[in-house]
C-alpha cells in the first residue's frame, strides 16, 4: 500500500469536500465545533500485522487517540474555519476514502 497516496487522497477529498460545505452554507456561520476521522486497527498491536497496521497509520499523519486503541486524525480538511458541519463534512470525505482503502475508519465531532 501507497501511504503517502492514500493520505494525499484523503486530504484531498476532505478539502474538496469541506470548501464545498463551506460555499454552500456561505461562510463561518452557525456552530462552531471540531471534527476527526478515526482508524480502528483490525490487528492485536502485539501481533506481526498489529504492528505493522499501526506502523501505516502513524506514516499517514494519524495519533493514538485517549483510549489506546484507535488513531484519530483531527481536521483533515485542513479547513481554517472554525464551523463544524464544515469540518464534519471534510472528516465524513476523509472516512470514505479510508474505507475504500479497506481501512475501518469513521467520522467524529463535536461542538466547542
Amino acid at each position: 500500500m501507497d501511504t503517502v497516496a492514500v493520505k494525499n487522497e484523503m486530504l484531498a477529498a476532505a478539502r474538496a469536500a469541506a470548501d464545498a460545505k463551506f460555499a454552500e452554507i456561505g461562510g463561518d456561520f452557525y456552530a462552531c465545533g471540531f471534527a476527526w476521522v478515526t482508524v480502528y486497527p483490525k490487528h492485536k498491536g502485539n501481533t506481526k500485522l498489529g504492528k505493522a497496521e499501526r506502523v501505516v497509520l502513524r506514516d499517514m499523519g494519524f495519533e493514538l487517540d485517549w483510549t489506546d486503541k484507535a488513531f484519530q486524525y483531527w481536521n483533515p480538511s485542513n479547513h481554517s474555519c472554525q464551523n463544524v458541519d464544515t469540518k464534519e463534512a471534510g472528516a465524513r470525505a476523509a472516512a470514505k476514502v479510508l474505507k475504500a482503502h479497506g481501512f475501518a475508519a469513521s467520522a467524529g465531532s463535536r461542538l466547542d
